[in-house]
């Protein structure tokens, strides 16, 4: 979906973001701080040109330590510099700081008592350079960003949390709804010049003419999974066999996109009026996450204008708390457009999501300015904390009405940027 902008009245500065990933920088920012105490070692690691599941893999290599007693608190796009946190089991803070990892820096090293789960994270830091623009053109950003501030960021999924083909939530449409030929069709099929090289144009051909084994030989290596669920396909004969092969993480990806997708219709839907809460909304409240239905809008816009609560949104489950009146409406009319009802993602041999609230619009801080030119060319630097959870290039595309990245496309797996994977918990 081609999503609407909050400001569309401001003309944007255009330009390209992330033609190198030192143009991208993030930092983590922890929920909390490693005691010192614990089986678990907390690290900070700067790493340039890896997603967070490379780094996972080299850390278990580095330490001889099982991948699942590494734990994150959420995904890290692989095309910037970022600063994440993990937790590791099983070793010391002498072997993790004695780690070399090309492309990575070890900040520190602490122990702690528990196991780094998603969500642990507050918020992250951004700095990014806006290439191809005039510096000058700095001062055309404070009106967007002055509206930004004071009306909110619409929380907005990115659009890579869809993937570099565009159809993660398909793929977790089919999931929820055991639609195993569907998936491997959309999977393994639908051939797009566009998007795809010559070899995986030629394998997707052939699987859509039912021609697995010819399929299988035109398979790049690179493409480890499609390999590997088509293989499962051709030895089994059986669809639901070939989806079991995919990665437990993969799914949860897909089923989140699926999620991602249906919120944004609803954001989009109520953008015009997202900072003003409706009679039946449920309220999500900044400070801890909780969600209280409000019966009267009127009596708690107060609370609203100054960003201590805001209109929430779905993230579709068996167990989401559902709001009342209008709200209610545009969320129904959204379910029904695409064919989708809560019940669908309980089902016991797929993939259960119990759903969850998230807010219409966050609040974006502490933000700076900069117009300069560097050994690459000129730039503006823009740089801001956003909650976790919450998409940079969200903001970026109000500023330029663009966003444009000349970098290689990545894998599904690292699809996501800066928001948290896993299953969405009720508040």
């Amino acid at each position: 979906m081609n999503l609407p902008y909050l400001t569309p009245d401001f003309p944007g500065i255009g330009g390209s973001i992330k033609q190198r990933p030192e143009d991208f920088f993030v930092q983590e920012i922890p929920l909390y701080e490693p005691s010192g105490e614990g089986e678990h070692v907390y690290c900070e690691i700067q790493k340039i040109g890896l997603s967070t599941f490379d780094i996972i893999h080299r850390l278990a290599n580095g330490l001889n330590v099982p991948s699942r007693d590494i734990g994150y608190a959420g995904l890290k796009d692989a095309r910037a510099v970022t600063r994440q946190i993990f937790s590791i089991a099983g070793t010391t803070e002498k072997a993790v700081m004695g780690l070399k990892i090309p492309d990575v820096q070890i900040q520190w090293a602490v122990r702690h008592g528990n196991k780094l789960r998603t969500g642990h994270l507050t918020a992250n830091r951004f700095a990014i350079k806006i290439r191809d623009v005039n510096p000058t053109d700095v001062v055309k950003l404070r009106p967007v960003l002055d509206v930004l501030e004071k009306r909110g960021m619409p929380n907005f999924f990115g659009e890579q949390r869809f993937g570099r083909r565009g159809n993660n939530d398909l793929l977790g449409a089919a999931l929820v709804r055991g639609d195993n030929v569907g998936l491997l069709k959309l999977l393994l099929g639908s051939p797009d010049t566009a998007i795809d090289d010559k070899h995986s144009l030629r394998a997707r051909g052939l699987f859509e003419g039912r021609q697995n084994d010819e399929s299988m030989k035109q398979w790049p290596r690179r493409c480890g999974m499609e390999r590997r669920v088509l293989a499962r396909l051709i030895k089994t004969k059986k669809p639901g066999s070939a989806v079991r092969a995919i990665d437990e993480k993969l799914r949860r990806l897909w089923v989140s996109a699926l999620q991602s997708r249906l919120f944004n219709e609803v954001l989009s839907q109520r953008l015009a009026a997202m900072d003003q809460l409706m009679d039946g909304d449920l309220a999500y409240k900044h400070d801890n996450g909780a969600c209280f239905r409000v019966e009267q809008a009127v009596t708690e816009q107060a609370r609203c204008e100054t960003f201590e609560i805001s209109p929430s949104g779905p993230l579709l489950g068996y167990r989401m708390s559902v709001p009342g009146g209008v709200p209610l409406e545009i969320e129904q009319a959204v379910f029904g457009a695409a064919g989708l009802t809560a019940g669908e993602f309980k089902h016991a041999d797929r993939d259960r999501v119990k759903g969850a609230r998230r807010p219409l619009r966050v609040k974006p801080e502490n933000i700076e300015l900069a117009g300069g030119v560097d050994e690459h060319g000129a730039h503006i630097t823009v740089a801001f904390t956003l909650p976790a959870g919450s998409f940079a290039t969200i903001l970026l595309r109000e500023l330029m009405k663009s966003v444009e990245s000349t970098a290689l496309d990545s894998a599904p797996e690292d699809a996501e940027e800066d928001v948290e994977m896993g299953e969405s918990v009720e508040e």
